[in-house]
């Protein structure tokens, strides 16, 4: 049965899961909708384009760019994490995007995966998350798709434009979800990336 994690919590993935070697990460978030008025028809906004992206981390702290999973570099070097492609608009129902982690194979210098989310452009668009609702993160047991646990972010994020979601991490040989929930005003990936530095 699926665990519904509040802010801050932590569960561990591989006691509960025996076994637990691959597991999907799916991000979800939905637009608000915005109040059409008289002169609404003169401008069409733009439709947010949220990015979920991974930071592999070594005690802490980013050593490398190529450990960042994202858009433009959907499997780390290692082959452990891989990105599953880029949703421009965050429709429909279920996950917006995903992220497999296999974690067998996250080399164990690496001993914490960030998950966060990133809205594109978010400044030249005037766009931030308190524009988004419905907004989840959610563990998948990649051998027979259960989710094993689900983290709704309910809070106001209005003028914060990236999102920590949540960690994956290392803790006395066992693997462990801290469900975060802390946005940012962080205008790109990188500016973000730069506070595991």
């Amino acid at each position: 049965m699926s665990v519904k994690l509040q802010k801050g919590q932590k569960v561990s993935l591989s006691k509960e899961n025996a076994g637990l070697s691959k597991i999907i990460v799916g991000l979800g978030w939905d637009e608000v909708k915005q109040p059409g008025g008289l002169f609404s028809f003169l401008s069409s906004p733009q439709a947010i384009d949220c990015d979920a992206f991974a930071l592999m981390l070594q005690n802490g702290k980013l050593v490398d760019n190529k450990d960042i999973v994202y858009f433009h570099n959907l499997t780390h070097k290692s082959g452990s994490v891989q990105h599953m492609g880029d949703n421009l608009t965050g429709a429909g129902e279920g996950d917006d995007e995903q992220i497999v982690i296999d974690l067998n194979r996250v080399p164990p210098q690496y001993d914490r995966i960030v998950l966060a989310v990133n809205i594109y452009e978010a400044y030249k668009r005037h766009q931030h998350f308190g524009m988004i609702r419905n907004a989840f993160i959610r563990l998948v047991d990649a051998r027979n798709n259960k989710e094993m646990c689900i983290y709704n972010l309910t809070e106001n994020y209005s003028n914060q434009t990236a999102m920590l979601f949540g960690e994956v991490y290392r803790h006395n040989g066992e693997w462990k979800f801290n469900a975060v929930g802390q946005g940012t005003a962080d205008g790109s990936i990188g500016e973000f990336a730069k506070r595991y530095l």
